[in-house]
């Protein structure tokens, strides 16, 4: 046998997948074992880093929880979320709403809400606020009945989620439908900048790499409508702080709005979010 190289491994590796029944999981395998050994290669990975590494995604295992998911945290921070979110959604319709990334903290069934209800149900001390606008077609026509499922953070920077001895766990989230003209309407809290959980491997991660762990104020809205592609995105706020440096990449300026005073009354908000059509 002729003794075995760097590449001549990976071949064989490489090799032992083209058995794969399901072909796009043999391109994907494949893929990864080329990519991965490459990477080893190129940094001349040491016995020590392996290691480190291995332990690493170990923690990043045993901290996730049906609450925490800490591999979606790490691959925000890395990027890998917004690449795939941009990948997906790279031929979608001009003049669309820009999608952006889920992020760790959703929770799916939040509670049926009224056109124009308020989502506050813990006061922290928050900037009052009104959403509002429509969800449209491409073409600019209203969608009625469209369903937005919103959540965001309080003012004292975490989700519900994130505190459940301290935050109903419906604060702050909601499920609205627009009217027959397609608007919809809901109250808030404005959202601040907050620091993704640094308590964790992801969080020691960032502190070690010298960045750091701050997201740009935003709320995060999925838009469904029957015939119309589902959008994930979000609303940032003009006047928050990293939106140039949001920690997980996730901020696209056509996303970012106003938060204006209105006299007297609660800070406005008028986002308007267009749909694309399943077919195109």
């Amino acid at each position: 046998m002729e003794p075995m190289t760097e590449e001549a491994l990976t071949e064989e590796v490489v090799a032992r997948l083209d058995g794969t029944p399901d072909l796009r999981l043999r391109e994907v395998m494949q893929a990864l074992v080329r990519h991965l050994h490459a990477f080893a290669r190129e940094v001349r990975l040491t016995d020590a880093e392996w290691i480190a590494g291995i332990g690493f995604l170990t923690e990043t295992g045993q901290i996730s929880d049906d609450v925490r998911q800490e591999f979606i945290l790490l691959s925000d921070t890395l990027g890998l979320s917004s690449l795939v979110d941009l990948i997906n959604n790279a031929n979608a319709t001009p003049g669309a709403t820009e999608t952006t990334i889920l992020g760790p903290f959703y929770v799916p069934n939040s509670p049926q809400r009224a056109f124009g209800d308020s989502m506050i149900e813990f006061d922290d001390g928050g900037e009052l606020t009104t959403v509002s606008g429509r969800v449209l077609g491409h073409d600019g026509s209203p969608i009625p009945n469209a369903v937005l499922d919103v959540w965001q953070n309080s003012a004292n920077g975490f989700y519900a989620v994130q505190q459940p001895e301290v935050q109903p766990p419906t604060n702050l989230r909601g499920i609205f439908h627009t009217d027959q003209q397609g608007r919809y309407e809901f109250r808030t809290v404005r959202p601040k900048p907050y620091p993704i959980p640094a308590d964790g491997p992801v969080g020691h991660l960032i502190d070690i790499t010298g960045r750091h762990p701050w997201r740009a104020a935003h709320l995060h809205v999925k838009v469904s409508a029957d015939g119309f592609r589902s959008l994930t995105t979000h609303v940032f706020d003009a006047s928050s702080a990293y939106l140039d440096s949001d920690t997980v990449f996730g901020v696209k300026g056509s996303l970012v709005a106003d938060f204006r005073p209105s006299g007297d009354g609660p800070l406005q908000c008028s986002v308007d979010f267009v749909l694309t059509t399943d077919q195109s």
